[in-house]
C-alpha cells in the first residue's frame, strides 16, 4: 500500500447551505419530498433531478444498487419503468422490498425511502409506454436487459431490422415491460450542515396514514 493515489482520507467538505428543523418540516413526508424535490428541479443546476437509485435483494442473495429514473409520483407512490425479465425486474418480483435514495450534491440533501414495490397493470403500464419516442419504445424490445451478448452489433442490427418493421406502424408494449410502484413504510430527510452535525429526520408509517416523526442524531 505504498502509492497513496488511492488515499481519500483527507477528503472533505463543510455543508452549510441549508437547515432543516422540526418547525420546517412538513408533517407529510409526500409534501415534503414534493417540497425539495421542487427546489432542486427550479434550481436548474441537476442534470436529472428524477435520478434515484434503487437497492434491491437479488436472487443470489447479494444486494445491489443501480440508477434509474422516476417517471411520477403520487401518496400511492413513487414509479419507475424497467424490463421485468431483467436482474433488477426479477430481484423484486423475488422479494418487493426496496430502497429508493436521492442525492442532490448542490443542495446537500439526501432522500432515502424505504418501501414495498408492486407491479403496475398493464393498462397503466401501456398508457406510459405510447408517451415513449419511437426509439425508446424499440429499445425496450432490441434490449434483452441484464442477459449476456455477442457485442453491441447485436442490438445494432436487432434496432435497425425494428426500425423497418415498425416504419408506419405503432409499437406495442412488450408483455415483460411495465411499472413498479413503491409504497413507502418509511422516508428518511438528510440535510447536510457544517462540522458532520447533519440533521436528519425519519418519517416511520403509523397505521395507514399516519407517520411518526423522529430526529436521529447524525
Amino acid at each position: 500500500m505504498g502509492n497513496n493515489e488511492n488515499n481519500l482520507e483527507n477528503y472533505r467538505k463543510s455543508y452549510e447551505k441549508n437547515a432543516l428543523s422540526r418547525d420546517n418540516l412538513n408533517e407529510n413526508p409526500f409534501q415534503q419530498f414534493r417540497t425539495w424535490f421542487t427546489e432542486v428541479d427550479e434550481a436548474g443546476n441537476v442534470d436529472e433531478a428524477n435520478a434515484m437509485t434503487i437497492s434491491t435483494i437479488g436472487v443470489d442473495g447479494f444486494p445491489k444498487s443501480r440508477v434509474v429514473l422516476l417517471k411520477s409520483y403520487d401518496e400511492y407512490g413513487f414509479v419507475f419503468y424497467t424490463n421485468y425479465n431483467s436482474e433488477k425486474g426479477q430481484a423484486i418480483l423475488n422479494n418487493p422490498k426496496v430502497c429508493l435514495s436521492f442525492f442532490w450534491p448542490s443542495a446537500e440533501r439526501q432522500i432515502i425511502i424505504k418501501g414495498i414495490a408492486e407491479q403496475m397493470s398493464d393498462e397503466e403500464s401501456s398508457r406510459y409506454f405510447q408517451s415513449r419516442p419511437k426509439g425508446s419504445q424499440l429499445g425496450a424490445i432490441v434490449s434483452p436487459q441484464s442477459q449476456e451478448i455477442k457485442n453491441r452489433q447485436v442490438l445494432e442490427e436487432r434496432l435497425k431490422s425494428l426500425e423497418e418493421e415498425y416504419k408506419d406502424k405503432e409499437v406495442e408494449k412488450p408483455q415483460h415491460w411495465g411499472g413498479f410502484r413503491v409504497s413507502p413504510h418509511s422516508f428518511e430527510f438528510w440535510q447536510g450542515r457544517p462540522n458532520r452535525l447533519h440533521d436528519r429526520f425519519l418519517f416511520e408509517k403509523d397505521g395507514e396514514y399516519d407517520w411518526n416523526i423522529k430526529r436521529l442524531a447524525p
